[in-house]
């Protein structure tokens, strides 16, 4: 797992632990054993599903940064199936509070989410990186042989003026 992503994932799952800390307690409140025991099952399933998409999106970067999109839109997909059958098969439940369960989920996933988005926004190295070439500034030399020009220097016909190389030869 890359430096970054681990950052992500602790970041976002301590945020998420602080939230569903505070909403175990809520729905601990609101409805006893069976609010508590929703909220629980609520930040765990979001705590589980999200490690596992930084973690698959993390491993597949680090053999083929191509698949990486791929792998997010797969484990999106996968996620949201998982889910849609929990719901399904757990919507007449009584063990637990099931309102508690999908709220503390919701705010469970807006935590996690908001703390991605910080990590990113803190981070010196930004999580993709474009392949650019190196670009002449003011002031730099140009190799023998090749022709360096400015936006001043080629002027609003577009074209580059002659250059001339340390050897004394003009070019076009």
């Amino acid at each position: 797992m890359l430096a970054n992503d681990a950052r992500i994932l602790i970041r976002s799952a301590v945020a998420t632990a602080i939230a569903g800390g505070i909403l175990i307690v809520v729905g601990a409140a609101i409805d006893g054993g069976k609010g508590a025991l929703g909220a629980a099952l609520g930040v765990t399933l979001v705590a589980v599903f999200f490690t596992l998409s930084v973690v698959a999106v993390s491993l597949v970067g680090r053999w083929n940064q191509a698949a990486m999109t791929a792998t997010a839109l797969g484990t999106y997909v996968v996620k949201i199936l998982a889910v849609a059958i929990i719901v399904v098969s757990l919507r007449n439940t009584t063990v637990f509070n099931t309102k508690l369960f999908g709220f503390t989920a919701i705010i469970c996933i807006l935590v996690w989410s908001a703390g991605q988005i910080a990590t990113l926004a803190r981070s010196r190295v930004p999580y993709v990186v474009p392949d650019t070439a190196p670009q002449a500034h003011d002031g730099d030399v140009a190799p023998e042989g090749s022709q360096l020009s400015t936006a001043a220097e080629m002027g609003n016909s577009g074209a580059a003026p002659d250059t001339q190389t340390s050897s004394g030869q003009r070019y076009p």
